[in-house]
């Protein structure tokens, strides 16, 4: 009895501490090359010199490092607030996964096709665009920011919203299923302060949606026509209309069809961490 108790002990507190760290890298991994990640060094400093200026007996050093830690718990809450948020938003995703929305492959190949001919087309002449295909994460508070317009996705619609000097050029389209379902959104901006400072807002809004949502983004450049899309947070450039076709799809059956094989859920997993797109 005693030796299976020892044992139920060992396995328990193994599962234990797996679960514990799974969660501090999941954690970790959100606020990676954030403020939060900054923000977080300097926590762990204060708290790695509570011990040292005690064993010194720095006597109004750890008074004050005492005094902080006291009221830091709701400090971190205020501090931490936006990547809170992002944790909790990634679990709603991860916990609701089975949601699909293209049901008929044939439907999401033609409605990416008609995206890409419209995001190239635009690439040649350098009109700058922003097109948001939302994922599992709904974006009803962004739509509400700009002109609801619930029509089917089209290349030729796509072109005439970000024909300059239109009054909704200027902003984002939201695309879900097979409707562009508002044109002219305002999008957060990112707050890493790592990206690129040639970068525009435009590329930086691209970015921060994708950080608060696990929606698509695909943007392009009006200096240069340069087509880039942001996942994750993560932003690569220079895309073909063939490679970006080939990683929009892949991404999407991924993240919708309960048919995926878990091999390819692993590439998938593996990509997102190498941040080969």
């Amino acid at each position: 009895m005693i030796i299976g108790a020892v044992k139920t002990i060992n396995v328990t507190s193994i599962l234990d501490i797996l679960a514990v760290s799974f969660i501090f890298y999941k954690a970790y991994m959100l606020i990676k090359e954030t403020r939060g990640e900054q923000l977080l060094k300097g926590i762990l400093l204060i708290i790695l010199l509570i011990p040292i200026s005690s064993i010194f007996h720095l006597t109004m050093l750890n008074w004050i490092l005492q005094r902080t830690i006291t009221i830091g718990v709701l400090s971190i809450v205020i501090i931490f607030q936006p990547e809170i948020r992002s944790v909790l938003e990634h679990l709603g995703r991860s916990a609701f996964n089975d949601l699909h929305v293209f049901q008929d492959k044939e439907k999401m190949n033609e409605v990416i096709t008609q995206i890409l001919n419209a995001v190239f087309i635009l690439s040649e002449t350098k009109t700058g665009a922003l097109i948001v295909i939302e994922q599992r994460t709904k974006l009803e508070d962004i739509i509400k920011t700009g002109t609801k317009i619930d029509a089917i996705v089209s290349s030729a619609l796509l072109e005439n919203i970000f024909v300059v000097n239109t009054p909704l050029h200027d902003g984002a389209t939201i695309i879900r299923e097979d409707r562009i379902i508002a044109a002219g959104c305002f999008l957060p901006l990112s707050s890493n302060y790592n990206i690129n400072k040639k970068l525009g807002t435009r590329h930086r809004a691209g970015i921060g949606i994708s950080e608060n949502s696990d929606a698509l983004v695909i943007i392009v450049s009006e200096e240069t026509g340069v087509v880039s899309l942001a996942i994750n947070g993560k932003l690569t450039r220079s895309y073909t209309k063939e490679k970006l076709k080939d990683i929009l799809l892949r991404v999407i059956l991924i993240r919708f069809s309960k048919k995926d094989s878990f091999k390819e859920k692993v590439k998938m997993w593996k990509r997102k961490i190498i941040g080969k797109y």
